[in-house]
């Protein structure tokens, strides 16, 4: 049986170390708590100007994180969020960032056509590069939503001048995933120099399972997402690449209700414990920008 980790064509490059470790990828997606997918059924994006925003607060304080442990990331951003504050956005391009796009709305790759999955990363990615004067080269489709049924998002953002997208997530999960994707970097277009980014997964017993940040951080002792990373690092001998969201540090955020038992899990879950958790990670690992990471020089 041919899966999708044959049919695509592998980068092979070296990967870069610090200090004798290798170096790994940090990024941030940019939105707020009112914007995720687990309570898109009890907030709808017509009431987002109506939400108490806390993104830009938060923000903030990732990146004096950062500015602590010496740390520089890629920051997938929202356009919603760029357009209300701008000066966030420039901030992360002067301290060394790099910016990339998150989209216009937070609008599912798989839940658009062509056509408007094209206007809508056109537009994040002019939004940006207006706001900074700086090249926006790399994409995340909200809710790593790109997968079998719509391989074509990979030819518009190609031919929307994007070079790389980390938007497969190599797992199964009940409202996302793409499991038979490679587990590492690779190009997803036949002939063509795009690249796509997965985010980190451990194989065991023949599953992937997650390893890259998210909920799986939260849930679970941060051993294990320990553990996931120097796995990848040492066995595998490639980058992890880990992503967290602004309103993970965010314990104070308003609780929104009504919400499903599940959804409430997946969001609230150990939030007062994500920074002291960041703290380590950071400390135990070598950490940089995607395009640093995967596309040094270019």
């Amino acid at each position: 049986m041919t899966t999708a980790a044959t049919r695509f064509r592998a980068k092979i490059f070296e990967p870069p170390c610090r200090d004798g470790r290798l170096v790994n990828a940090m990024s941030v997606d940019v939105e707020d708590y009112f914007q995720v997918q687990a309570l898109a059924g009890a907030i709808h994006r017509d009431d987002w100007e109506a939400q108490p925003r806390r993104v830009e607060v938060n923000t903030n304080r990732i990146l004096e994180l950062f500015d602590r442990h010496g740390v520089k990331a890629t920051f997938f951003t929202l356009g919603w969020v760029a357009e209300r504050h701008p000066g966030l956005v420039r901030r992360i391009v002067a301290e060394g960032h790099e910016l990339a796009s998150h989209g216009s709305e937070h609008r599912r790759a798989d839940h658009q056509d062509a056509e408007g999955f094209r206007q809508d990363v056109r537009r994040s990615k002019s939004l940006l590069e207006d706001l900074t004067g700086e090249a926006v080269r790399g994409y995340r489709a909200p809710t790593f939503s790109i997968g079998h049924h719509n391989m074509w998002a990979f030819d518009i953002l190609a031919s929307e001048g994007y070079a790389y997208s980390s938007s497969v997530y190599p797992v199964k999960r009940d409202n996302y995933g793409m499991p038979d994707a490679p587990r590492f970097a690779f190009f997803p277009l036949e002939g063509m120099a795009f690249e796509e980014y997965p985010i980190t997964t451990v194989q065991v017993g023949g599953r992937n399972l997650p390893g890259g940040g998210g909920g799986f951080f939260r849930l679970f002792p941060y051993g294990l997402s320990r553990a996931a990373i120097a796995r990848v690092n040492g066995k595998d001998r490639k980058p992890a690449i880990f992503y967290f969201h602004p309103w993970e540090i965010d314990p104070r955020q308003p609780r929104v209700r009504p919400l499903g038992l599940k959804s409430r899990f997946r969001h609230y879950l150990n939030l007062g414990k994500t920074v002291g958790r960041l703290e380590r990670l950071l400390a135990d690992f070598a950490w940089d920008r995607m395009d640093r990471v995967f596309r040094p020089g270019q």
